[in-house]
Parts: structure tokens; sequence; C-alpha cells
């Protein structure tokens, strides 16, 4: 027979406890923090703290007052200095205190001091156009709204994309391209002329002077293209030395001084500037070593530090001792 069911032993068998309350462990908390409620929100003022249920802010209540006058809305998220609100508001400006009125007085002084030169003249070109003018002086209509002047009509004939830099930009850009990688010796060219730009001012010796109208010394880095300039144009040489052989007699090759044009002579500046260059010495390492070493003889050259003034010099004194044989025709005189 199967045993008998034993109410009594089976209910001793599970564990049947109440559930405890926060309050039976932890006595110091009160009896009412464990009970959760949700009265709170319902009622918004049990929300707030106990001094946000007072009146507004001070920028709250000039945003209110500019939205009813149409007057600009201070920004509430960055607040409102307490002088913008005594501009507006006269009863309280003259219940401020001394110190507040001082400032507000310092900031109208500042203000009405601080008017530039070009508000006085867009005020003078409103009033000219006011009164039926031009807006500028009437001479230079034709230059309003551009940064240059525009070119002369007609166009020259020589007006073309491949003349639009420098000539010295673009003949030195020539000859510092190698292998027809013009990219390249743009992209040099343009590191040159940026560290021209940033380099400090330089100090020239006066034992090598510069090419004659060259600006200060001082100004040369605001015009890096005038530096470039002033820089290849000071050593450039006025001549060359061109051999004739046997014209000396007895096979003897004669010196024969010959006068260079202005292209001829930058160039031959510019190839003793890069041989300098090529004989120094990298600072560091990457692609503008080569544009860094040119743009810093140049510098040099100006600064009297480059040899080529050595060689510039050699060629003049060969050119001036062979002053005689300018007389020299090949063939005899005729």
């Amino acid at each position: 027979m199967p045993p008998r069911l034993n109410i009594f032993g089976v209910s001793r068998s599970l564990a049947i406890r109440p559930r405890p309350s926060i309050a039976s462990h932890q006595s110091r908390i009160l009896p009412v923090v464990s009970q959760r409620g949700f009265a709170d929100e319902k009622d918004p003022n049990l929300s707030k703290g106990p001094n946000e249920a007072g009146l507004g802010h001070v920028s709250e209540e000039a945003a209110d007052l500019g939205r009813v006058m149409g007057e600009t809305q201070p920004d509430l998220g960055q607040g409102t200095p307490v002088q913008d609100i005594l501009k507006r508001d006269e009863e309280g400006r003259d219940k401020a205190p001394a110190v507040i009125k001082e400032e507000i007085d310092s900031i109208k002084a500042d203000a009405a001091e601080s008017t530039s030169f070009a508000n006085l003249l867009a005020l003078g070109q409103i009033e000219n156009i006011a009164t039926g003018g031009h807006g500028t002086d009437p001479v230079n209509v034709d230059t309003v709204g551009h940064k240059y002047g525009l070119p002369e009509l007609p166009l020259p004939k020589n007006s073309n994309l491949k003349y639009r830099y420098d000539p010295i930009v673009s003949q030195v850009t020539n000859l510092l391209m190698k292998d027809g990688k013009l990219g390249v010796a743009q992209r040099n060219m343009s590191f040159i002329l940026n560290h021209l730009r940033t380099a400090p001012p330089p100090v020239p010796n006066p034992a090598r002077p510069l090419v004659p109208g060259s600006p200060a010394p001082n100004h040369l880095p605001l015009d890096p293209i005038g530096y470039l300039t002033v820089a290849i144009d000071s050593v450039a040489p006025l001549l060359r030395i061109r051999s004739q052989r046997g014209a000396a007699g007895g096979g003897a090759a004669l010196q024969i001084p010959v006068p260079l044009g202005l292209r001829q002579r930058r160039r031959q500046a510019v190839q003793w500037i890069l041989d300098a260059a090529n004989k120094k010495k990298s600072r560091g390492s990457g692609r503008n070593q080569f544009a860094l070493r040119f743009a810093d003889e140049l510098i040099n050259v100006v600064e009297g530090k480059s040899s080529v003034w050595e060689k510039r010099q050699v060629v003049h004194k060969t050119g001036t001792s062979a002053r005689a044989n300018l007389s020299y025709r090949p063939g005899g005189r005729r």
C-alpha cells in the first residue's frame, strides 16, 4: 500500500519565511524610505530644490523683457552680465553701485574711441551714395571690389598663361628642375619662397653691398620674390670670359671679356648658387632638404657670407685686366 500523505510532515520540509524589509536590517533608515511612492512625478513643486521655486534668474527676466520689447534676447546658456542689463534699465543703472557705473562709462568711452578708419570710410561712402555720388573716389571707381588693378585693354599680344608667374621665378624654377620634373621644381620653389618669407631679416655686409635700389633689409621678408631678385641680381656677373685659342700667338689662348644680358647674368648667378648649395650638408632628412639648402644659400648671399661673391669678384677682376683684348678681331684687323 502506498504511504499515507502527512500534511504536517510536508510543511516541516518547506522553508517559508516572510520577506524582510529594509528597516529591519538598517535601523538608521527611516521606515518611510523603504516605501517607494510615485507622487513626486505628479507634483512639480516637490521635485525642485528649496531655492528653485522662487523668482527667475536675471537672464530669464532679461530674455522675457527682450521678447516683449522686440530686442535682442540674451543667451540663457551663457548668462547675461549685469552691465548689459543695466544698459537697458535706466532706473537700475541709477541705483547701481559706483563701481559698476564707472565700468559702464569706461566701456562707452572705449567704444567711442575704437571707431576705426575703415568704419569712418564706410560712413563717408554711405553719405556719398545718399547724395547721388559714388561710394569711392570717382577716379578709382573701376577698382571697386578688386584686390588688384584691372588690366588695360586691349590685352598685350604676349599675354599668355605661360607668363603668369614672375619672370625670375619662372627662370629659377626651370633651373631647379631635374629630369623634366617640373612639379618637383615648383614645389621646391614654393618652399624656398616660404622660407624666405618666414626667415629673420638679414644683416648685410657693408663690404659686399647689394644691388642698387634694393629695399631695406628688414623689408625683404615681406616680399619673398623681391628677396629672391635682390639675392640673384647682387651676385650676377656683368660679363663672362671667352677664351680665343691661338689668338695670343704660339697657340696660347687669349681671354676676351663678353658682356651678358639680364637673363644670362641671372642664369650664371643661379648656377653658382646651386653649386654652393649642393656642396652643403643637409640639416635633416626629407624631400625639402635641397630647397632648404638653396634658401639658406640665398640668405648667405644677401648677408655676404656666400662663396659666390668670390667667384663674381674673380670674373670681374679677370675682365678688368683683359680689357685690352677687346680690340681683337678674328682674322686680323680690317
